[in-house]
């Protein structure tokens, strides 16, 4: 593999890691579905760099899009009934 290609993969993966780090460790609801979503797209990117581009157009669908969107009117739901 390339320099550019080994640069790539691990600036993809340490931003993999840190969006994951920070949707377990946000307080907020809203900004930790945001920082899944990242995290979704970081592994989309991974999945791409590895020559897989069924599984990265899969990721990015159902990790980047639609997980998140659940989480997010959920809480929004959750939060106009008075729930915490």
């Amino acid at each position: 593999m390339s320099n550019v290609v080994v640069v790539l993969n691990v600036l993809v993966v340490l931003g993999l890691v840190v969006s994951a780090v920070l949707a377990s460790e946000l307080e907020n609801l809203l900004s930790a579905s945001i920082a899944l979503a990242v995290t979704g797209l970081f592994a989309a990117a991974e999945f791409l760099i590895l020559h897989a581009p069924d599984v990265a157009i899969s990721e990015a669908a159902v990790g980047a899009a639609l997980v998140p969107l659940i989480f997010i009117v959920t809480i929004r739901k959750v939060g106009k009934r008075g729930g915490k």
